[in-house]
């Protein structure tokens, strides 16, 4: 059974009236598969795309159980999520907030690069939900600051990025000493991988497995196209004029290389464009205040890697640009998930030189949706795009057939072009005598 509406699911009436409030107006694909099986208080194993209301879906399940089980004294905390980075985090912290505003729960944070003593009101006050990354916190549970007995659920937001940012081991520890909660859930991007599935065998007692495609009415939100580049000299060109006729007011521009995010904003202020950048080596202190500048359109355009971009949820943005494609068609769905947030439009545009097509055919193929070029007037390519617009890839055995081929063709020609050398054709139709002829 399909429930398209939030008065549907048997939530608190104080919940329905913050998601009012948010604006949702109906439940996405993950909220309608995720959120009655959270409810009913079964282990969980989600996969679901950035920007398809994951968060929300398992958010309103915790917060429900807050509300149907209130403890009588206060105490540590119920509901522990956790999460690879300190923006996610952040990010997660403020949802929760937003949902729970008029209900007496509380919501608390806990991160690196945050001055221990701010961390006190954790330790001290009574927490109904707390969110968290892995390092911090198992720091905090080392030293008996952080009591983990009273952990009903916990929650893994986006555990893949977690195994692959090397906090395996971390998540294990905290799951070992929460072994007294009654439900996981455990939501990544993608479900596959042994060193993932044998993470998620460890970690969920008999889960439901939820693998929620964004409906076609979710995906249509988002309108891709892309630009034949010349060359990077060609692209920094288009990418300021398409800024600039497009009128972007929030934007993100990926790239794939940290050393290229400094020098792109830079050109990008040279020519006028109000920029500012994110990456992996900047503090915390730098990252909240360039996401923030964003936020209250201090700028118009964010230059950021996939790493550093991990996590930001930031309302309105109307364009997501690659201005370098991603390896895998999974980051780029990760990309463009930034935009079209909370039923809301937005667009998705990637520039492609000739060594990118290949890239740019795996996309297609994964998503299963047509990426069609565009020109813009004054900045036409000069050369052409690789034949069928992409690159084909070819498997293992593929080009091993065609090595055999050529080879033996090569074999074929040698027996044709036999050499004739001078000395074997000088005496042709002359008799020799014997040389001990008398």
């Amino acid at each position: 059974m399909i429930i398209s509406q939030f008065e549907h699911f048997d939530l608190a009436p104080e919940l329905l009236k913050a998601i009012a409030k948010k604006g949702y107006k109906q439940p996405t694909t993950i909220q309608q598969n995720t959120i009655p099986v959270a409810m009913d208080q079964k282990d969980v194993l989600g996969s679901a795309p950035t920007g398809t209301g994951k968060t929300v879906a398992f958010l309103l399940p915790a917060l429900q159980h807050l509300l149907d089980y209130p403890r009588r004294k206060p105490g540590p905390p119920r509901v522990l999520i956790l999460t690879p980075t300190r923006e996610l985090a952040l990010q997660v912290s403020e949802q929760a907030q937003d949902l729970a505003i008029f209900t007496p729960l509380k919501v608390a944070t806990i991160t690196g690069g945050v001055a221990y003593q701010n961390h006190g009101e954790v330790f001290n006050s009574n927490q109904g939900l707390v969110v968290a990354t892995p390092g911090r916190l198992l720091q905090y549970i080392k030293e008996e600051n952080f009591d983990c007995r009273a952990v009903e659920i916990l929650i893994f937001d986006e555990a893949d990025r977690m195994l692959q940012m090397g906090f395996g081991q971390d998540a294990e520890k905290i799951a070992a000493e929460t072994r007294w909660r009654k439900q996981t859930m455990l939501f990544s991007a993608t479900l596959e991988g042994e060193f993932f599935e044998d993470f998620a065998n460890r970690l969920l007692d008999n889960p439901v497995q939820i693998n929620a495609e964004p409906s076609r009415r979710e995906r249509k939100k988002i309108h891709q196209w892309y630009y034949h580049c010349d060359s990077q000299e060609h692209k920094i060109k288009l990418l300021a004029r398409f800024i600039e006729k497009e009128q972007v007011q929030r934007g993100i521009v990926f790239v794939r290389h940290r050393e290229q995010v400094r020098s792109l904003s830079e050109i990008l202020r040279k020519r006028g464009i109000r920029s500012t950048c994110l990456e992996g080596e900047m503090s915390q202190t730098q990252r909240n205040t360039a996401i923030s500048r964003l936020k209250n359109n201090v700028v118009t355009v964010l230059v950021s890697t996939d790493l550093a971009a991990r996590g930001i949820d930031i309302d309105d943005i109307s364009h997501v640009i690659n201005f370098d494609l991603p390896f895998s068609a999974d980051t780029y769905l990760h990309r463009i998930g930034r935009t079209a947030r909370a039923g809301k439009k937005g667009s998705a545009i990637s520039f492609v030189e000739a060594h990118d097509y290949k890239y740019l055919g795996k996309i297609k193929r994964y998503t299963g949706e047509p990426l069609k070029p565009r020109i813009i007037e004054g900045l036409a390519p000069r050369t052409k795009a690789p034949k069928d617009g992409e690159v084909k890839t070819l498997s293992k055995k593929q080009k091993a057939r065609i090595k055999e081929k050529a080879l033996e063709k090569k074999k074929v020609e040698q027996k044709k072009k036999i050499k004739l050398r001078h000395k074997d054709s000088k005496n042709v139709g002359k008799r020799r005598k014997p040389t001990n002829a008398k």
